[in-house]
């Protein structure tokens, strides 16, 4: 098993979780850009923590002590993100009833972050380009000119070069955006990052949800650094949150485990004997049978629907001698169980 207090990680960036080279390399550019009001592009998929690398950016920087004010451009209707990034005067459309700031002017002195930048419609890429050039624009149905003081950080999930060839962003703007270029790597390139992760995530949920996970068996590891993780650390945050919440036992098992996972890992992995080499230290042979006599035991009365007759059939043992080995180890059934 892998105790959580065995584990550590670099603490620069406290929000971003991470050991590998990759990760190693994110770190290093962020130190060396931060201080820049130069605009950067935070490139990757969906769920490898962009707006992570976009805060670190701004929280390590000269503009620390002024507003980070992110706007999600897939997540706001495209007649209302002009509005939204740079303000409107009263009566200016519908139910625009009183002058209100865009997100541009609330940055003043710090950094708008642009989320999906790729869904921005070709109209405003236009206006933002200005803006980018110039630090200036004006509130929609205003004349007034304002200034404000920010540093613009984007992020996309799609290839803009792509979509530059096939014209739907316009080539100008994405010159003006890709001064510095940061890729946010897939998890699967950064399989080393698991351990730390999944660390991480174990005590945030512990806490949060009051279990008492003190830490995580190997062949558990090993069936997660298999997996592809198409939805990247946001997938693998849920499904250690999913597992802590409906973990029986104080360290997570392979009955613990998402069937997709075990499916997607390469194969049933239901129950793993393979072993490492044994430690220079040795270890107690008898604790390390019982640990794996309880972990076996738990995952038949988990496939069973903890069905005592069904999950003594499966372990080909005697009802009895299965309730007796419930006993020492000690274990009882979920609330949610009818016995």
């Amino acid at each position: 098993m892998f105790s959580m207090s065995e584990l550590s990680i670099d603490d620069r960036f406290a929000n971003i979780i991470g050991d590998s080279e990759k990760m190693r390399q994110v770190f290093s550019l962020i130190e060396r850009v931060c201080d820049a009001d130069t605009t950067v592009l935070v490139r990757g998929e969906s769920g490898t923590g962009k707006e992570l690398i976009a805060q670190a950016l701004h929280y390590h920087g000269v503009r620390r002590d002024g507003p980070f004010v992110p706007v999600n451009c897939g997540a706001i209707p495209g007649e209302l993100l002009e509005s939204e990034l740079f303000g409107h005067e009263k009566g200016a459309f519908t139910h625009a009833i009183r002058t209100r700031m865009g997100r541009f002017e609330l940055a003043d002195g710090g950094t708008v972050f642009l989320d999906e930048i790729s869904e921005m419609s070709p109209m405003l890429q236009v206006k933002l380009l200005r803006v980018l050039q110039e630090r200036q624009f004006e509130r929609v149905g205003g004349t007034k000119t304002i200034n404000s003081d920010f540093r613009v950080i984007a992020a996309t999930n799609r290839d803009l070069e792509e979509e530059v060839r096939k014209g739907t962003f316009r080539e100008d703007l994405y010159y003006r955006l890709n001064v510095i270029p940061i890729e946010s790597p897939p998890l699967r390139e950064r399989e080393s990052d698991i351990v730390l992760l999944v660390n991480h995530f174990i005590d945030k949920f512990t806490n949060s949800k009051r279990k008492r996970i003190s830490g995580v068996m190997p062949e558990v590891l090993t069936c997660l650094r298999r997996y592809q993780w198409p939805g990247n650390v946001r997938e693998l945050e849920n499904v250690v949150e999913r597992m802590v919440i409906l973990s029986m036992a104080e360290e997570l098992t392979v009955a613990d485990l998402p069937e997709r996972l075990l499916e997607g890992s390469g194969g049933k992995l239901s129950v793993s004997t393979e072993m490492g080499e044994i430690p220079a230290e040795g270890f107690v042979l008898s604790v390390s049978v019982a640990d794996f006599e309880k972990k076996l035991i738990l995952q038949a009365l988990t496939q069973t629907g903890w069905v005592k007759n069904r999950a003594a059939k499966l372990l080909n043992v005697n009802r009895t001698t299965l309730i007796e080995k419930l006993k020492r180890y000690e274990i009882t059934a979920p609330p949610a169980v009818d016995q």
